[in-house]
């Protein structure tokens, strides 16, 4: 199969949309996702995107997609976050994430940054596996920590 790999546009945002909600169900939360179509609009297209998104696609058709934004690191500096890499049920297994994840990282080389990080459900064996094997690093020992917007209206209510 030929693949396509592009930089996602504006009227990609519907689609970007039901690619999240489809990972949402994969990864067993598919209540999780708060954000709207109009939110996507308007922190990934707007005049101050928050995120940049590659497309994959065959013949116009999306099959998947990796979202990513910048962070920055007091010990590394410029840094990429992918937050997501989505790959369509009936595309997975065809080397359509290879093909992204490969983009992303070949993006970040290009813009010099020292890092790009991500994170992994541990049951994700697949992904665990193919992370491992394109030589990245899985840490064990650092946990992620999170503070939904409840917490954190309850938080500040106590300090």
């Amino acid at each position: 199969m030929n693949y396509t790999i592009r930089k996602a546009k504006r009227k990609d945002v519907p689609t970007i949309y039901s690619l999240i909600q489809e990972l949402a169900v994969f990864e067993k939360e598919p209540e999780a996702v708060e954000i709207t179509v109009q939110d996507l609009e308007e922190d990934g297209f707007g005049e101050q995107p928050k995120f940049e998104v590659f497309i994959a696609e065959n013949n116009e058709k999306v099959l998947g997609m990796a979202l990513f934004y910048y962070r920055y690191s007091t010990w590394k500096g410029k840094t990429i976050h992918l937050e997501d890499l989505i790959v369509k049920e009936d595309a997975r297994g065809k080397g359509v994430g290879r093909l992204l994840y490969n983009e992303v990282l070949k993006y970040a080389h290009q813009l010099q940054v020292r890092r790009v990080e991500w994170a992994v459900l541990n049951w994700n064996t697949p992904a665990v596996e193919f992370y491992k094997n394109s030589g990245a690093d899985i840490f064990e020992d650092w946990r992620i920590v999170q503070m939904n917007q409840q917490q954190l209206d309850d938080y500040i209510k106590h300090i």
